[in-house]
């Protein structure tokens, strides 16, 4: 089942042509990586999934984005109701200057909910999902700050699933944490897809390999190619891809 899909999209910052021409469909519970070389517009296309780069002057969208057969770009979409559906956990944990706990009840506050028994279930339902509650149980008023960078950045994966979206998007979650921490997201990534959509920018060819089910390949503003991971890596139909898989560019 199709629960994102590109029309004919083109994207520009002012005059710089930024996308050209993407059609993409994404699966419902599936992980979907994009790949391709720095300034390629694959963080561009994640952003305009949940209408970020409404946040950027000057940006032009051309086409169409489709999620559950709405028009997000539509002038009846109401942002703030798209942005629960699709949540984002960026490149670097930002954690807010608040406890464990509060970091994980914040969005459920935000919408108005006051139900304590209900923010404590969903706090405690949002960081098991994010395979962190065993850390943390015992620590829930201390400062979020106190976590560790690849617990930081779970803590904001169960921030994200707290307000229960059906869409996650994931600008390169673990580029900027160590190798244990980086398996353990990843990890994480494969758990999610039973519950969500998964859309994760990378940079780590390996990382794309290992946690999802399709690869979007970029490159100056072009989707070059779109297909099954392994198929992307061990049989690309663009010699770019091919070029790009093995290192020879990027």
């Amino acid at each position: 089942m199709i629960n994102i899909s590109a029309k004919n999209v083109d994207f520009y910052y002012g005059d710089f042509h930024a996308l050209k021409n993407i059609n993409l469909d994404i699966e419902k519970n599936s992980v979907t990586a994009f790949i391709g070389p720095s300034g390629c517009g694959k963080s561009t296309f994640l952003r305009l999934l949940n209408r970020m780069n409404d946040l950027i002057d000057g940006t032009k969208l051309v086409g169409d984005i489709v999620i559950d057969n709405e028009n997000i770009y539509s002038r009846q979409t109401e942002v703030v109701e798209l942005r629960k559906k699709v949540g984002m956990v960026f490149q670097k944990p930002n954690p807010f200057p608040k406890s464990i706990f509060e970091n994980v009840a914040y969005g459920l506050r935000v919408n108005g909910i006051r139900d304590n028994k209900f923010i404590e279930h969903r706090v405690e339902e949002s960081l098991k999902g994010a395979a962190l509650w065993d850390e943390v149980k015992d620590k829930l008023k201390k400062s979020a700050f106190e976590l560790s960078g690849g617990q930081q950045q779970r803590l904001c994966i169960a921030r994200t699933m707290a307000v229960q979206p059906q869409i996650i998007l994931m600008d390169e979650p673990a580029s900027a944490l160590d190798p244990i921490s980086t398996s353990k997201v990843e990890d994480l990534i494969y758990e999610l897809k039973k519950d969500f959509t998964i859309v994760i920018v990378t940079h780590n060819m390996q990382q794309a390999a290992r946690v999802s089910d399709k690869t979007a390949f970029f490159y100056l503003g072009e989707l070059i190619e779109f297909d099954k991971t392994d198929k992307i890596f061990t049989a690309p139909s663009n010699e770019a891809t091919q070029n790009y898989v093995t290192g020879r560019f990027g």
